[in-house]
């Protein structure tokens, strides 16, 4: 890796060139807007479609396999292949690929959501009962902040898996730093690819340690100090929440190996594509 002087760092295209952040700072700056605004949009409505769904399985248990089936299989279809079926209906355009990340986000958030909802102690749902509570109370006041943990946990994995996907988005214009990365590779220019790829994977960074943060701040219970009511409790009781905790333990690592699985297929696709024209282009 080639190191220069900022003075000459353009003229030798250089992988690290201070030259070029300053002088396409603007450039920067709207590709990591258009990221952000994408990875955003694409989570929140996510779990706007995700939520009633898993109200909905949790009410008809039989819908479950049903609904995580189909998420699932559409979560196996190739982005390229999904966008290219998009581009009638909405053209090379933004909606497309936020269709794309909606779609791959609701198989991380319908099984996270539901997985954390399911490990909630069934003493704590009775106890609520005797206590007067409705369906609507007991979801919003007990089995909601039990759940956060896991609910967090697949917002988390879906955020960063969807900035990863992001990118390829550059296929049709609308890739967020995903551009910078394609036009650098097709154009062999180092210090727009390595920076634009830094830029990439620092905002995963950032974004998980915010919803990190976020996770330490609405659960207090799990890291305040221990003993107390907190250690009461009879053994069974102790025993299946370690159950239902380890089975969305489980659940949780079986979608991080579906997404792990999904991300590297898609970036051995991305990277055939752009060799591929690479060598179109050099030729």
């Amino acid at each position: 890796m080639a190191i220069v002087a900022s003075g000459n760092c353009l003229e030798r295209n250089a992988w690290i060139c201070g030259d070029y952040v300053e002088t396409r700072s603007d450039e920067l700056t709207a590709a990591l807007r258009e990221h952000i605004g994408l990875t955003v949009s694409a989570v929140l409505i996510g779990l706007a479609i995700a939520i009633p769904l898993v109200l909905l399985a949790r009410r008809w248990r039989f819908t479950v396999p049903w609904i995580g089936g189909l998420a699932s299989v559409l979560y196996t279809v190739p982005s390229l292949a999904f966008f290219a079926l998009l581009l009638p209906v909405t053209g090379l355009s933004a909606t497309t690929v936020r269709i794309g990340l909606v779609t791959y986000t609701l198989v991380i958030l319908f099984r996270g959501l539901l997985a954390g909802l399911d490990a909630v102690p069934a003493s704590a749902r009775d106890a609520a009962r005797g206590m007067g509570y409705g369906p609507v109370r007991l979801l919003l006041r007990v089995e909601l902040p039990l759940a956060l943990p896991a609910i967090i946990a697949a917002i988390r994995l879906a955020t960063v898996s969807t900035i990863a996907l992001v990118t390829v988005g550059a296929m049709i214009g609308h890739g967020g730093l995903g551009n910078l990365i394609y036009d650098g590779l097709t154009s062999t220019f180092k210090a727009e690819v390595l920076t634009s790829s830094v830029l990439c994977v620092a905002l995963a960074v950032v974004a998980d340690l915010l919803l990190v943060a976020l996770q330490w701040l609405v659960t207090p219970w799990r890291h305040g100090r221990r003993g107390g009511r907190r250690g009461r409790g009879g053994p069974a009781t102790r025993e299946q929440a370690a159950t239902r905790e380890q089975a969305a333990t489980r659940e949780q690592a079986a979608t991080e190996w579906a997404v792990a699985t999904h991300a590297a297929a898609e970036q051995s696709v991305s990277a055939r594509t752009v060799a591929a024209k690479t060598e179109g282009t050099t030729a």
